[in-house]
């Protein structure tokens, strides 16, 4: 050891490009590690991704549990996968190629996608180093009814999709260098999911390699439990767990380490724990003058613990998490470090578009920085536990969550949804999602369910009482909420009889009980003043929104703004999504046709209706454009003044049907070839008084805002140039924004959202695709042009995508047509560095070259 310390030394001498201050630094560090009686390196590898080297088989096979299987002929592979987003194989001639087949289960529910059985399988051989030692396996998700098999031995069964799992498999290794071979069976059958799940190991695995003597998985916890400008109390519990045959004493060692790096404050207890048993050892830290985790500062700290063993560390874990105080009472609402906020919240399904459910840590992050820079501040993981990388990303960037834990107990959705595991599975799964997930700052509520269907009666009481109280029981720290759901003519109990359930909920939530009398829902006002009549009986509670439609929002917000007990609300849904295909789409209906809009008229779901793929309800589409929706909320949230949108030309003798669940159809674009001299129904969003708008210059109307609103709708000739709209407050202008036509479509422009990835890392950049005029402008009405690409390079095409719910083309091959002239390529890094070049073609336009680096 000592050797090596002063090889290094003797390195760092010899470097001439670093500046004599580091390199003084880094001398004193070398010498300092030298001289003290702590060793060091002995759990660098205590996690190890266990992703690369996978083989896999799309079909179900006899014997594949055992080690000397036959295996050669399987595909290779890396983690995270999703087999049930890449393309079926023996398409007959004339069907839509992709990953979409009509003899689909699920149909359009889950986006008329194959679910089936598969099989994983990967070899390993342990270091000799690692003789002795303690090791798991551990899964972040697996969808679903995964079995585990090593070396021929069956190591666990997990039932439920969304759990993380761990499993001790030292018993069943061999030593000495022999190979291992582990197997795992994914059963993704049958009618189980009311969304696009996806299949397969589709997050994280890693092997945890520990000492005998070790911090047990998930077994930190971290809390904050007094704040204040000068300091903050910080108290941990760190369950251990002595494997080995003998007692063992010792000390185990915390620092608290902040953003910046530095060992801010630190702690040691002794510890004495019994032969093969566990123990809990309980600390408090204080940091002074702490930065606190907020949305807008997420300022995020490190407990590094670590077990001492006759001074030698033996295992050391790592636990990022946050100093933040929240609040929530009927009086302040929900106060994040005193400050009160309204929560401005997307409800989110875990699949990552072109990507299937595959959770790439940097899709995850993509999608809550996406929704960060459009205003929001909070997210609910609807409806199940979402991956350990979307957390992350969500403290890191200042997000919000309700963390959801299941969509129903015991009274089914689907025939073999987790209706049939609940009764055996709940306790476990919900301490999987609250001991891995307890320590992210960005968390602040727990949700036990969604649209329960026996929240109404003495079952759902029961049950619910049951799973509140453990919630309670392992996190005290946060409040307990569920989503509730009340449409007359689905159900024959009375409102009233799910109040003794909703008395037992911290937060009630409801889904769409603020969405008032209109064409949706036929509701009344016993329905919609329902949350305040529970606030008068219970004036110290708060509730949300957990759901709320799009053409609501400004209900939502205002509702929110009056009433300090609503804390906010979550739009359905933030991102278009797999599954629950067509849900949000608008039809054009004969106007001759009664009902042409609302639930009347195209039913809750649009049952089975092919090609459309995904639910088409989103503020942004599957790719991640912003949408209708969204820039009329931009407007209701403050965070643009004005903005123009144009309908879509409707045909003559029809009518538009508006989904619930949608945004009628209109697009940011003043490019309508074909209308010249048409009418078009012009929308300005704006909190302005009054709008005029102008066409090439012209006054085209004017109109007052009405009081309650932010909407003006303005009937025009269309006219290609500019069309502007200004906002007046008080007689003055205060507001501009334009539209102008594009020209023809000329060129491809590709742009990178980063153009350096990581190698071996499944690292991605995101790639999007437009077709522009000569002048570099949009060109928004092409929607059927097939774009070619090519990659070279040591990097690969992750996904194609574009923003039509009814495009059911590969997301997986070398082309694809773009939508509104926009389109979107995913390219994943691999194990080499180097420099890939993607190329861009399209029949008439000149090609477009792009470069990533993969370092």
């Amino acid at each position: 050891m000592k050797r090596t310390l002063v090889n290094l030394i003797t390195s760092i001498l010899l470097i001439n490009n670093i500046k004599e201050q580091k390199k003084q630094f880094l001398i004193f560090a070398a010498m300092l590690i030298m001289t003290s009686n702590i060793s060091i390196g002995q759990n660098a590898q205590r996690e190890v991704s266990f992703n690369s080297s996978w083989l896999f088989i799309n079909k179900d096979v006899c014997t594949a549990d055992q080690s000397n299987y036959d295996d050669s002929s399987w595909r290779k592979l890396n983690l995270p996968h999703d087999w049930s987003i890449e393309d079926l194989p023996n398409q007959q001639a004339g069907q839509v190629v992709g990953p979409f087949s009509k003899k689909s289960i699920g149909k359009a529910a889950t986006g008329w996608t194959v679910g089936g059985t598969a099989w994983y399988r990967k070899k390993f051989t342990l270091s000799p180093k690692d003789t002795g030692k303690n090791i798991s396996i551990y899964f972040d998700g697996v969808y679903m009814n995964s079995d585990v098999w090593v070396n021929g031995r069956h190591a666990g069964y997990q039932p439920y999709g969304y759990s993380a799992f761990c499993y001790d498999i030292t018993p069943f290794l061999n030593k000495d260098g022999k190979e291992n071979v582990i197997a795992v069976k994914v059963r993704n059958e049958g009618k189980n999911s009311r969304w696009y799940s996806g299949s397969g190991i589709y997050r994280n695995v890693s092997l945890i390699i520990t000492e005998p003597l070790h911090i047990q998985t998930w077994g930190v916890a971290v809390t904050t439990p007094e704040i204040s400008a000068k300091q903050a109390k910080v108290n941990l519990q760190v369950k251990v767990t002595n494997h080995s045959e003998h007692s063992k004493s010792g000390i185990l060692n915390t620092k608290i380490i902040n953003s910046k790096g530095k060992v801010v404050s630190q702690s040691e207890k002794k510890y004495n724990i019994d032969a093969q048993q566990n123990g809990e050892i309980s600390e408090q830290i204080e940091v002074q003058s702490p930065e606190l985790w907020s949305v807008e500062t997420p300022a995020l700290y490190k407990a590094v613990t670590e077990i001492l063993d006759g001074g030698k560390v033996i295992d050391r874990v790592e636990t990022s998490f946050g100093i933040r105080e929240i609040k929530f009472d009927g009086v302040n609402g929900f106060q994040l470090n005193g400050k009160k906020i309204i929560l401005k919240g997307g409800c989110i399904h875990h699949d990552n578009g072109p990507l299937g459910a595959a959770a790439f840590e940097r899709a995850e992050e993509r999608k809550i920085e996406i929704l960060k820079n459009s205003g929001f501040n909070a997210v609910r993981t609807s409806h199940n536990p979402p991956s350990q990388a979307l957390l992350d990303a969500c403290d890191r960037l200042g997000m919000l969550v309700m963390d959801e834990a299941f969509d129903m107990w015991v009274r089914p959705k689907n025939p073999e949804d987790y209706n049939l595991n609940f009764n055996e599975w709940w306790k476990k799964d919900l301490h999987a999602m609250l001991l891995r997930d307890r320590n992210h700052p960005s968390i602040i509520m727990w949700s036990i369910g969604n649209e329960i269907y026996e929240a109404p009666d003495l079952l759902g009481q029961e049950i619910g009482k049951t799973l509140a109280d453990e919630v309670r029981k392992i996190d005290p720290t946060r409040p307990v909420t569920e989503a509730f759901v009340y449409l007359p003519g689905f159900t024959k109990k009375s409102l009233t009889a799910y109040i003794p359930h909703m008395d037992n909920i911290d937060v009630e939530g409801y889904n769409y009980f603020l969405e008032g009398s209109s064409v949706y829902f036929q509701r009344d006002s016993s329905v919609v003043n329902f949350v305040d009549r529970q606030n008068e009986r219970q004036p110290d509670k708060t509730f949300v929104v957990t759901e709320s439609l799009p053409f609501f929002a400004l209900e939502n917000y205002n509702k929110s703004l009056v009433s300090p007990y609503m804390i906010g609300s979550f739009k359905w849904t933030a991102f278009d999504y797999i599954g629950e295909a067509g849900i949000g789409k608008s039809r054009f209906k004969l106007k001759s046709r009664p009902d042409g809009s609302g639930i009347a008229g195209m039913g809750i779901f649009f049952k089975d209706e092919w090609p459309i793929f995904n639910a088409a309800c989103g503020d942004f589409d599957l790719i991640g454009n912003k949408k209708a929706a969204s820039y009329y909320q931009d407007v209701v949230w403050g965070i643009s003044p004005l903005e123009i949108l144009v309908h879509d030309a409707v045909p003559d003798g029809m009518k538009e049907a508006v989904s619930p669940w949608g945004f009628a159809e209109q697009r940011k674009s003043w490019t309508w070839p074909g209308q010249e001299g048409k009418k078009q129904l012009v929308y300005v969003y704006t909190k302005a008084q009054k709008v005029v708008l102008k066409i090439n210059g012209k006054t085209a109307g004017e109109q007052n805002i009405a009081e309650g609103s932010v909407t003006a709708v303005f009937e025009v000739d269309y006219q290609p140039g500019i069309i502007s709209a200004e906002g007046y407050n008080n007689g003055k202008k205060v507001y501009y924004k334009e539209l102008k036509t594009s020209g023809e479509a000329a060129a491809i422009r590709l742009t990178a959202d980063r153009k350096v990835l990581h190698k071996s890392s499944n690292d991605l950049a995101y790639i999007s695709v437009e077709i522009v005029d000569k002048q570099g402008n949009l060109v928004p009405n092409i929607d059927d042009l097939e774009i070619e690409y090519k990659l070279d390079g040591n990097a690969s095409i992750a996904g194609l995508g574009n923003g039509n719910p009814s495009d059911m083309s590969s997301f997986q091959g070398t082309s694809k047509k773009v939508f509104q002239g926009k389109g979107l390529v995913i390219i994943k890094a691999d194990d080499s560095s180097g420099e890939v070049i993607l190329t861009a073609r399209a029949n008439k336009l000149q090609e477009s070259h792009i470069r990533i680096k993969i370092n």
